[in-house]
């Protein structure tokens, strides 16, 4: 038995034995829904299933003050997921049937929904919680632009996901304390200024865990407002860890099929392989990208990252595909990269 199939056999063997513990303590089921999306055709509706103890729910939580509002972010990642646990999710007028997976999360193609474009609010409940809401976002189908972002080092400053420093962040500071990149709200919204049913979806990997922290810092800092794409930390059948890179290109994949006449602007950071990925995207599908954005980060940042002050890899436009790249140090820069190289 490899060492994977071992860390990931406790886990569910702990995961049962505190899910046991809390329904004998009276903990409920409860939903978080996450920011989904589709087309005139289906939507994506993604949600978690924790178990929840009624007591810590806060009564007046807008009359406290900042620093109490702020939770610690270790508090995120300390859960119970509830698997196998059937599903109701309601989206317009269409109600469907799930059921959560291994890992308490809902990942559902909902067809033939009846949404206009825009946002909307859906609601999902699962057997014994409370109903819950999610948004989804209807990409116009006239839309021929998007944005697809990175979220750590690339709009917030993290240090990701270089281990020690990724606990800190995540774990232990508050999180109304993270730091968003300079000038990159500037550098989207004239992205975007000519585009105003571009779509942004932010692609990451960070943990689902920390879904509700990032919204808040978007809305914060004034990010355009967009689905996110994270991922699930823990154990696979084949590492202990699952491939970020793997995640990335998989949800790549997903949106280029899932809006075939869009072409995409893509904004990552060089601390980790996101040249590589968007690299690769720019090589197999020239005529879907009509731009690269890296955000470059100092040695120091570099160091903290990945160990070494140079970056991880790089991209090109070997082969002819003609697609514009820009680097700058931090949004303000890229914005000026980007007024001498436009994209589309």
């Amino acid at each position: 038995m490899a060492f994977a199939d071992i860390v990931r056999s406790v886990e569910n063997r702990t995961n049962a034995a505190t899910l046991n513990w809390s329904i004998k303590n009276g903990w409920k089921p409860e939903v978080t829904g996450f920011s989904g999306y589709g087309s005139g055709r289906r939507v994506r509706v993604l949600a978690r299933v924790l178990m929840s103890n009624p007591e810590n729910l806060l009564v007046d939580a807008p009359s406290q003050s900042i620093t109490q509002q702020a939770q610690r972010g270790w508090r995120q990642f300390f859960t119970i997921q509830v698997p196998n646990l059937p599903v109701t999710v309601t989206v317009g007028g269409k109600t469907v049937t799930s059921s959560t997976n291994d890992n308490g999360y809902v990942d559902l193609l909902v067809e033939d929904h009846n949404l206009d474009p825009g946002w909307h609010t859906i609601q999902i409940q699962a057997e014994g919680s409370t109903p819950a809401e999610a948004r989804v976002l209807i990409v116009e189908n006239t839309a021929r632009i998007g944005l697809i972002s990175d979220i750590d080092d690339t709009i917030m400053v993290t240090w990701l996901p270089r281990a020690l420093l990724a606990a800190w962040n995540s774990w232990v500071l508050h999180t109304n304390t993270r730091k968003p990149v300079p000038g990159m709200n500037r550098f989207y919204e004239e992205l975007l200024k000519d585009h105003p049913d571009a779509p942004v979806f932010y692609l990451s990997t960070g943990a689902w865990n920390t879904f509700e922290t990032l919204q808040e810092f978007i809305n914060k800092h004034a990010l355009p407002d967009g689905p996110m794409l994270l991922t699930d930390w823990g154990p696979t059948p084949t590492g202990l860890f699952r491939s970020g890179q793997e995640h990335k290109k998989v949800q790549l994949r997903n949106l280029f099929i899932e809006y075939p006449d869009m072409k995409w602007i893509l904004v990552g950071d060089d601390g980790q392989h996101d040249p590589l990925i968007y690299g690769e995207a720019v090589e197999e599908h020239p005529n879907r990208i009509a731009g690269v954005a890296i955000r470059e980060l100092s040695p120091g940042e570099h160091v903290l990252s990945h160990g070494t002050t140079a970056s991880l890899s790089t991209i090109t436009t070997n082969g002819g595909q003609g697609v514009p790249v820009v680097h700058g140090r931090d949004g303000y820069e890229l914005l000026q990269r980007y007024e001498t190289k436009p994209f589309a």
